[in-house]
């Protein structure tokens, strides 16, 4: 029986077993390849997206408990999100492989708390991972999307 999600605004119906994790669904059934694979294990960040609102890890979530979840993923951003501008105009991407993750993150962290102190960056951002090491610039690019 398939099952009913509401990814990016959209009502779509997916054929995975319930069991199945979220980001295999994303990209290898509706082929929204934004959200990566990174670990596996919910620890890099590489695989958030958004559940009401709320980030989350993909590669752990269950499709079969998302039903009725609004689910939102880097392309449900559209691309003019302050945070994916403030991303550009920072130059923050080095390789660019976490960014969405960072990114979903990020967006999730400002809807809560729209003028986020260090602290708050740091506990929001703490589980997204950054092989680079572009943490000053990720930090400083929220800082300029809290701005606009």
């Amino acid at each position: 029986m398939p099952i009913k999600l509401d990814i990016n605004g959209k009502s779509v119906a997916v054929s995975a077993a319930p069991d199945t994790p979220l980001l295999w669904v994303l990209r290898d059934e509706l082929l929204l390849t934004g959200t990566k694979y990174g670990c596996g294990v919910a620890q890099c960040g590489a695989c958030t997206v958004h559940a009401d609102g709320q980030a989350i890890r993909s590669c752990q979530a269950p499709v079969g408990s998302l039903a009725g979840v609004k689910i939102t993923t880097i392309e449900g951003l559209g691309g003019e999100h302050p945070v994916q501008s403030a991303w550009v105009k920072l130059d923050v991407p080095q390789c660019g492989y976490c960014q969405s993750g960072q990114i979903m993150s990020a967006t999730a962290l400002l809807a809560k708390t729209p003028h986020p102190t260090d602290a708050d960056i740091d506990a929001a951002m703490g589980g997204n991972l950054c092989r680079c090491g572009a943490y000053q610039r990720i930090r400083a690019a929220i800082k300029e999307a809290a701005q606009s």
